[in-house]
């Protein structure tokens, strides 16, 4: 019993939180953007995927790490304009389009892979990023080793979710971004493009859906691996409804995730096998169907969430 407390008091545990909780930060404040602007994008669990394989090979093949991630980031925002394109102007199924997405990134990342190297039984390796070396913190008791274990990478995650904040509480921008998911008809009227904006919207959110994966072979792993996504970009989309579509609350749901998955990965050691495995993987997962249960009733949606809107449609 005081084996499994004691966990909450180490260092270690807090630190892995994080490293987990970062790529689902980036996933769920690209979800959010998307259906803050009205577009639902499950296309996320595919652009994971081409944004861990395109940013890894873009290193490998000789870019610097930052420019494997702006890779990433723009193989992403190609994946985005796909979806855009098909359910903005085009206004098609965005379930429908966003599964047929996904299943063409994972397709795409996964061939391009077989291409690149056909003889390789295991995937060559690159120098991920490092961890952070500031003496300041790394002298504080307690968090200094937590923050000295995180990468710049990490940095960069918690710096979106400032910014995305910012940018849709203070700004025209987001206010525009926000009435676009509410009321396209009030946006039109005001002489703004529904579709730029959503476009946009889509673009830029998908683009940080690919930071989450790329998160994972530029610095949490160092190769690409196949299933190494493992639903990550699915479980981004339940914790944008608990976050109620608020960057915030999007950061605290990320890290409830990590802090339950690096909790129960410890809990097996304690257990030394006395319970399943399984037992233990499935709670990050149950925690994400009660959030949905509890919060989906009472959750604030984007109004004009998956309704395509045509110019002068009333």
């Amino acid at each position: 019993m005081w084996d499994a407390f004691d966990i909450l008091l180490q260092a270690n545990f807090w630190a892995a939180t994080i490293r987990i909780a970062t790529p689902l930060i980036f996933g769920v404040l690209g979800a959010l953007l998307c259906e803050r602007a009205g577009v639902l994008n499950l296309g996320i669990e595919g652009i994971f995927v081409a944004g861990a394989m395109s940013g890894w090979l873009a290193v490998y093949l000789g870019l610097p790490l930052w420019g494997g991630v702006l890779v990433a980031a723009g193989v992403g925002a190609l994946f985005g304009l796909i979806h855009g394109t098909l359910t903005v102007p085009l206004g098609l199924s965005q379930h429908v389009t966003g599964i047929g997405v996904t299943l063409l990134a994972t397709s795409v990342a996964y061939f391009g892979y077989r291409v690149a190297f056909p003889n390789v039984a295991t995937p060559p390796r690159i120098e991920p990023f490092a961890p952070l070396d500031v003496p300041v913190l790394g002298e504080l008791p307690f968090i200094g080793p937590i923050l000295g274990q995180q990468t710049a990478f990490t940095v960069l995650a918690f710096a979106c979710v400032g910014i995305l904040a910012f940018v849709l509480a203070r700004t025209p921008l987001g206010l525009a971004l926000r009435a676009v998911g509410d009321n396209p008809e009030a946006v039109e009227a005001q002489g703004l493009s529904v579709v730029g904006l959503r476009m946009g919207a889509v673009m830029a959110g998908s683009a940080l859906m690919a930071l989450g994966g790329a998160f994972l072979t530029l610095s949490a792993f160092n190769a690409f691996y196949f299933g190494m996504i493992n639903g990550r970009g699915w479980v981004c989309i339940a914790l944008t409804v608990f976050a109620s579509w608020r960057p915030g609350k999007a950061l605290l749901g990320a890290l409830l995730f990590g802090a339950l998955d690096a909790y129960q990965l410890r809990l097996q050691t304690i257990t030394g096998g006395a319970v399943p495995s399984q037992i233990f993987l499935m709670l990050p997962y149950l925690f994400s169907i009660a959030a949905l249960v509890l919060v989906a009733r009472r959750a604030d949606y984007p109004r004009a969430l998956m309704k395509p809107y045509f110019k002068g449609q009333r």
